[in-house]
């Protein structure tokens, strides 16, 4: 597991149901499984996923199982809204790019 930018403090900040949820989830990836609750988010590159966590509120973790040599979470954010938020996209796909997607 690779954490990209300030991904695994954000995910630290969740609370700590949602985290420990996130985590499972997390631990499901690296284990080859799909998460329970998930969308593509192609809008930000090939491969990459969304896992919807919803305890105590709207949580998501933004990730990509990039080839074999890891699982790189771009972004860990609370949703506020009904559509995500375009900055926290633009901020996957920047951390996206830094790890050499969709080159």
């Amino acid at each position: 597991m690779k954490f990209v930018g300030s991904s695994l403090d954000d995910l630290r900040n969740f609370p700590e149901e949602a985290r420990r949820v996130a985590g499972f989830e997390l631990r499901a990836i690296q284990n080859g499984l799909e998460p329970r609750d998930w969308k593509a988010m192609l809008s930000i590159g090939s491969g990459v996923k969304e896992i919807r966590v919803h305890v105590l509120g709207e949580w998501r973790v933004i990730y990509v199982a990039k080839l074999s040599d890891a699982v790189y979470v771009l972004h860990a954010f609370q949703k506020k809204g009904q559509r995500t938020n375009k900055n926290d996209i633009e901020l996957a796909r920047k951390r996206f790019q830094q790890i050499g997607g969709d080159q």
